[in-house]
């Protein structure tokens, strides 16, 4: 016989932990957080639906490491150290092997970053995973989306293009072979939040952003935030094995416009090169510069031969794309 589950036993049973950095955590109204002196708060929130953020039938422990990912991903792009969390999670029904899965992937990626879930809501409907993330930054060291530079260089972290790619496969758009699909599907199923690279950048980067929707797209939100322009040089994004074996256009459209990579995006002053260069070796990720921040406002993007290139690469936008 199935034991069926309500709303407090799914929180009592899959959700709820002793209350560690929290003065009062999950089972009353609001959490209790502390501040700690010099530092401001850093307060995020995404959420992921079914069959508009992952299909169907996905992995319910990477959907509780991603829904987790995201969020820690825009803390990241902030220089924040991550704090809390808060869970809104809406089920058709409480399946307790999903539910211990999802919970396990959540769990995992918070031990990881030694972060603790402190509140949030359950309740019956399509499925749907909210997470609001808090995280602390020094006061006047937060990174910015408005604080790019004319005669910044430009640079990104990791490999963009690899969740589209990816998601590219699972949609039948087309097809991959085994052995390139399981190099890249990771990293739509479940990236890796670089926080300790926007921990690392503190002081350093001037803006940053992290890759959510498409590179070109993210990029023009710190354009306009600064008032500012860029030249991108497209044949120097890095590329793994799975990206390079494409033809050129696939490769530079999810290099430019995939989403769902959460690498950071940012720009820094020629002069801190070598700083830069030692944060990514401190926080174990490749850097790669890209490009260069001009005063003149504007989006320019240029081949390796040096050839002006369209700009004409859309980012993704929830109420435009079908």
């Amino acid at each position: 016989m199935v034991t069926k589950l309500g709303e407090f036993d799914v929180i009592a049973r899959y959700f709820r932990r002793p209350a560690r950095r929290a003065l009062l955590g999950v089972g009353d109204d609001c959490a209790l957080l502390g501040p700690e002196a010099g530092q401001q708060w850093a307060v995020c929130t995404d959420m992921l639906v079914e069959g508009r953020h992952f299909l169907a039938g996905t992995d319910p422990r990477h959907l509780g490491h991603k829904a987790l990912a995201v969020n820690l991903s825009d803390l990241a792009a902030m220089g924040a150290r991550p704090h809390s969390f808060l869970l809104a999670l809406a089920l058709a029904q409480p399946d307790p092997a999903w539910l211990e899965a999802f919970s396990g992937g959540l769990f995992a990626l918070a031990d990881e970053h030694d972060i603790e879930l402190v509140g949030g809501d359950t309740t019956r409907g399509p499925l749907n995973l909210c997470v609001t993330a808090v995280g602390l930054v020094p006061e006047g060291l937060a990174l910015r989306r408005d604080a790019a530079r004319a005669g910044d260089e430009l640079w990104v972290s990791g490999t963009p293009g690899q969740a589209r790619l990816a998601l590219g496969h699972l949609l039948d758009e087309w097809q991959l072979p085994q052995p390139l699909l399981r190099q890249v599907l990771p990293r739509l199923e479940q990236p890796q939040p670089r926080v300790t690279l926007g921990l690392a950048l503190r002081g350093i980067a001037h803006a940053a952003i992290d890759i959510s929707d498409g590179l070109l797209g993210d990029l023009r939100h710190v354009l306009d935030a600064s008032a500012v322009g860029a030249v991108v040089d497209v044949d120097a994004l890095p590329a793994c094995e799975a990206l390079s074996r494409q033809p050129t256009q696939r490769r530079r459209a999810c290099q430019l416009a995939g989403g769902d990579d959460y690498e950071l995006l940012f720009t820094a002053a020629p002069a801190r090169r070598e700083q830069v260069l030692r944060a990514g070796e401190q926080a174990g990720v490749a850097l790669t510069r890209i490009g260069s921040i001009e005063a003149e406002p504007g989006l320019r993007l240029r081949d390796g031969a040096g050839r002006s290139m369209p700009a004409d690469y859309p980012s993704f936008d929830h109420f435009l794309q079908p």
